[in-house]
């Protein structure tokens, strides 16, 4: 048999585009992955205490886009939360993203937005242009909450200081100087009712999708007939490192199943000074499971290695460089689309790659007749 398409991922890039070029334009999608699961860092299961929980870190679905919350609900029901995170430092939890009952722990009094705008206006380290993230921080709050909530967090998280890093990697958490306590903005805040990986199994459920998983993909390309290649994986691995490697991320998940209702007082703590670990996290707090157990998950940053799973690009200057030159090569290439967090190297959010995948299908132009 051959294939109209080989899709190389069964992660959200991958499984949007086989679902729409199968629904919508008849064509056989063969889906493969190399891990033992669908769903790709997405994928959530049951551990052994009844607790669901996000193998790979917290994926915290959020969007202000109205046609990514229709295409999706196609196959899903919501549950809808608003995600609130503390941060730990100086031996007690503060507020965080940085807001107004931030500002008001800090002076040991209550406060107002007006008082909050005048004292930043005195910290902040003005920049005309920030260019990377201790610039992009120290000009909107000052250096004191920069070394609370964000130097050293993000020494660990990516092994680099903030200085090195782009503005980007610290500039997309909010500040705020009124109470809205929320992680995140966006009009739309929710996980799917019954996991990711049952929305993605009825994603992938068409007729015209097979899936195989524990799937190399060389070695599928060898014995697999097909038209067109959507690739979802690394970008320079796909090229044989051609370049040389490019700089990634990873995260080793610590586990721990504890006979308590909830253990700490926030769905997320972070841990930006104290501890190996970046944070905490007790899914069952934004799922609303009713359990009398609780299952939490640190989080330890590590370097990435043979065997390890490539979590995060590096936002950096030198690894923007090396990335462009894979980009290129990319473009060259024919019969294949790159789509994706890895195969583009750059940190997307879920919405956003649903909307590439989306963008990719009214791009790709149909195969034609066998």
């Amino acid at each position: 048999m051959t294939w109209d398409y080989l899709i190389v991922g069964a992660g959200f890039a991958g499984a949007v585009l086989a679902e729409r070029l199968a629904s919508q334009r008849g064509a056989t999608c063969l889906v493969i992955d190399k891990r033992a699961h669908i769903a790709g860092n997405a994928y959530d299961r049951y551990d052994a205490a009844g607790v669901l929980i996000h193998t790979y870190g917290p994926h915290y679905f959020r969007t202000n886009s109205d046609r990514i919350v229709a295409y999706l609900s196609q196959f899903t029901e919501w549950h809808h939360v608003d995600y609130k995170i503390l941060s730990w430092t100086d031996g007690r939890h503060w507020q965080f993203p940085i807001n107004l009952n931030t500002f008001e722990q800090l002076l040991g009094r209550a406060s107002t937005s007006e008082e909050m705008e005048r004292t930043l206006a005195e910290w902040r380290v003005p920049f005309e242009s920030p260019r990377n993230s201790e610039e992009v921080i120290i000009s909107r709050v000052g250096r004191r909450l920069y070394e609370m909530f964000f130097k050293n967090y993000t020494r660990k998280q990516w092994k680099r200081d903030p200085s090195e890093l782009d503005a980007s990697v610290c500039g997309r958490i909010p500040i705020r100087t009124n109470r809205d306590d929320r992680f995140v903005s966006d009009k739309f805040q929710a996980l799917p009712k019954d996991g990711y990986t049952a929305m993605f199994a009825k994603i992938l459920a068409h007729p015209k999708i097979e899936v195989r998983l524990n799937t190399d993909f060389r070695e599928a390309r060898k014995s697999v007939q097909f038209r067109h290649l959507i690739y979802t994986g690394p970008v320079d691995e796909y090229f044989d490192h051609c370049f040389g490697a490019l700089p990634y991320r990873t995260i080793r998940f610590e586990e721990e199943t504890l006979p308590v209702e909830y253990h700490q007082p926030a769905m997320q703590v972070n841990f930006p000074n104290d501890y190996e670990y970046t944070r905490v996290v007790e899914m069952k707090q934004a799922t609303g499971q009713k359990l009398p157990v609780t299952t939490i998950v640190r989080e330890y940053p590590e370097d990435f290695g043979p065997g390890r799973e490539p979590y995060y690009p590096i936002p950096a200057p030198d690894t923007r460089a090396l990335s462009e030159r894979y980009a290129e090569r990319a473009a060259q290439e024919r019969g294949v689309s790159f789509v994706g967090r890895l195969a583009t190297y750059r940190y997307y959010n879920m919405d956003q790659i649903v909307g590439m995948a989306l963008a990719e299908f009214e791009k790709l132009r149909p195969l034609g007749p066998t």
